[in-house]
């Protein structure tokens, strides 16, 4: 690491004595100086980018450990599931066994000696994440490891397991779908009967009070014509 960071500073050096400009070269003027800086200043990565590197370096440095070293064309779930198994050991969260008297408590009055793991969640999240990122470096997706049957099952046998264990149950949360309203055209139909109304009231005589009565008729019929499905 040492050699190749001062062979990469000692190429940047050279690079930037390459391009500095001659003595008889005129200053860059200010609104150049303004847009070289904004060129060459890219956008920071997201968290999410961030930690799909960080995460990715991490398998690969795990591969690379691996006895014999494995490489990412003869990963498998299997090899996968051995990943998960092994970041258990860096978990913080509690995962009661079958014999703790705590076994199923969400939430413990004393401390245990039950281990600590990953728990489900960071490890979907993690898979997620890995997933994306074999494809985004070449792999086809239909090889994908982290998108194996068995890592898939895997995963549901954790998420029930701890489930169980931690008295938490996992549920996804329902989205509410908002409720079509249908409203019958009744446009047409009020015009005639309110027309009906008021010609009805003056041949009877009652012109005021019929044809007020009518048209309140009318009115609460055409309201009672909206419907909510």
């Amino acid at each position: 690491m040492d050699s190749a960071s001062g062979g990469a500073a000692a190429t940047n050096l050279n690079s930037i004595n390459e391009v500095q400009p001659s003595a008889t070269a005129p200053p860059p003027t200010a609104s150049q100086e303004g847009a070289g800086e904004s060129s060459s200043s890219p956008a920071p990565p997201s968290r999410y980018e961030s930690q799909k590197r960080r995460d990715w370096n991490t398998f690969l440095q795990y591969l690379k450990n691996y006895k014999p070293p494995l490489t990412l064309a003869r990963c498998s779930g299997a090899h996968v599931i051995e990943f998960l198994n092994y970041l258990d050991q860096f978990g913080k969260t509690k995962v009661h066994i079958t014999g703790c008297p705590y076994f199923g408590h969400p939430n413990p009055p004393d401390p245990c000696s039950c281990p600590l793991k990953q728990a489900w969640g960071s490890l979907d999240a993690l898979i997620g994440r890995l997933r994306a990122a074999y494809e985004e470096s070449g792999g086809c997706p239909e090889s994908n490891p982290f998108g194996a049957k068995a890592v898939r099952i895997y995963l549901r046998e954790v998420r029930e397991g701890q489930a169980k264990a931690r008295g938490i149950p996992y549920e996804k949360k329902k989205r509410k779908r908002p409720t079509p309203v249908t409203t019958t055209a009744v446009g047409i139909n009020v015009s005639a009967a309110f027309t009906q109304a008021v010609d009805g009231g003056g041949r009877g005589g009652g012109v005021g009070g019929g044809t007020a009565a009518n048209v309140v008729t009318v009115t609460a019929a055409a309201a009672a014509t909206t419907t909510t499905v």
